[in-house]
């Protein structure tokens, strides 16, 4: 990746609190080294959307990508990109889902064509995507297969990062009774090697220490309360270990995550999905990042949803946002592909 490239943000659910907290966040950001941006969508509909929630702000409608450096300090950089309907805030409008999705395309063509530094994604709201036909779980999936059509190699792990804690959840987003059966040893291995990689590549950590905790309470307790350590978790981390990463683990949960734990690795891979969101939503509620590791381009989010019965008020918090751009800027910076 270009570090002097623009990063781009796209739309997301346009009745959604993304418009306000784009505003909000070049409000934040414009005078900032490192954190241009452009935005992928109506430029109408964001400063109709920003006026009405008392964050006026000017836009600059832009040909293409490297103009956005040029405007970011006087004006929010904009592709535009039409909307079929100017929804009401908080009011879905199903037609513009495939305006929602062009915008994740585009964003990802740029990225691959080294024209954007990063993507950072506002939030979409699935169900109105459905509606339209689109078959993937949500974006991290979807950006991977992109990938993969345009002929990268892409395997999308997730990673949420607040402050000094990055978290990786093995699965995802799938019952909590399927957890055990979904968890292998290889994919802790896999998601644990594009973990280690990823950090040394956007990161700047040389040699990153990893951790894992366990799934069951006290780590399984020697098996006295489930033999996923012993069967499974403890064995990938044995063949990590072979193959040169450092890994501690597993770890109980309920103690790998205080200040004094934190320190001692740079990332943790955790079991389930609430095992890994829970202490980065605790430390930094409004701040969390969402990234997608994994991919041929970097990928950022803020941690939250569209927000819909907040929408058009001017009160959503810009914060995840405002992280979400800074830490694509540094990963860029840190070298890219």
């Amino acid at each position: 990746m270009k570090a002097a490239a623009a990063i781009a943000l796209t739309a997301g659910e346009p009745a959604g609190i993304g418009p306000e907290i784009t505003a909000k966040a070049w409000n934040a950001l414009r005078a900032e080294a490192g954190a241009c941006f452009f935005f992928i969508g109506d430029a109408d509909y964001l400063a109709a959307r920003a006026t009405a929630a008392g964050i006026a702000i000017p836009a600059a409608r832009i040909a293409a990508p490297r103009e956005a450096s040029g405007v970011f300090g006087g004006a929010l950089p904009v592709l535009h990109r039409p909307l079929k309907h100017h929804p009401a805030p908080g009011r879905l409008d199903h037609s513009n889902a495939a305006a929602v999705i062009a915008a994740i395309d585009e964003a990802a063509e740029l990225a691959m064509a080294d024209e954007a530094a990063a993507i950072v994604t506002n939030p979409i709201q699935k169900e109105s995507l459905y509606a339209a036909g689109f078959a993937h779980q949500g974006h991290t999936d979807y950006l991977a297969h992109l990938a993969r059509a345009r002929g990268h190699q892409a395997t999308d792990v997730m990673m949420l990062v607040a402050g000094d804690l990055r978290t990786v959840p093995v699965t995802v987003h799938i019952a909590l009774a399927e957890v055990p059966g979904a968890l292998t040893r290889e994919a802790i291995v896999a998601q644990a090697e594009i973990v280690a990689r990823d950090l040394k590549r956007y990161f700047g950590i040389a040699a990153p220490r990893l951790a894992c905790t366990g799934l069951n309470p006290h780590a399984g307790e020697g098996g006295a309360m489930g033999r996923e350590e012993q069967e499974i978790i403890a064995p990938a981390l044995r063949e990590l270990e072979a193959r040169g990463l450092v890994v501690a683990g597993p770890l109980p949960a309920d103690t790998a995550f205080h200040e004094e734990a934190r320190a001692r690795y740079d990332a943790i891979l955790c079991m389930y999905h609430d095992q890994a969101l829970i202490p980065v939503k605790t430390l930094d509620f409004h701040g969390g990042v969402n990234v997608t590791l994994g991919l041929p381009f970097i990928r950022t989010s803020p941690d939250h949803g569209t927000a819909l019965a907040i929408a058009g008020s001017g009160t959503a918090n810009p914060q995840s946002l405002i992280a979400a751009i800074r830490l694509a800027a540094q990963m860029a910076r840190h070298g890219g592909r």
